[in-house]
């Protein structure tokens, strides 16, 4: 797909805060991921577990923390953090 890339992840580290300049989509393939987000400031937290999608429209700041090891599938923008 021109322009994005696909990713399959394996880690136990979280990730960093970030905030992609394009769309992002991702996919628990395997483990449970607390997904921490800000929305008006304010940081929710999703559980994301098998087969769980999250999808970080452009501007969302975002983190994705592992609880253990996990796979994850992640489509975003080349070039994105």
């Amino acid at each position: 797909m021109q322009g994005i890339t696909t990713k399959l992840h394996w880690t136990d580290q979280p990730y960093k805060w970030h905030i992609n300049d394009g769309e992002e989509v991702f996919v628990v393939l395997d483990g449970v991921v607390d997904m921490h987000y800000r929305v008006n400031g304010a940081e929710e937290i999703a559980v994301l577990e098998v087969g769980d999608i999250f999808f970080a429209s452009v501007g969302t700041e975002h983190v994705a923390h592992p609880r253990g090891e996990v796979r994850v599938l992640v489509v975003e923008s080349e070039g994105s953090v």
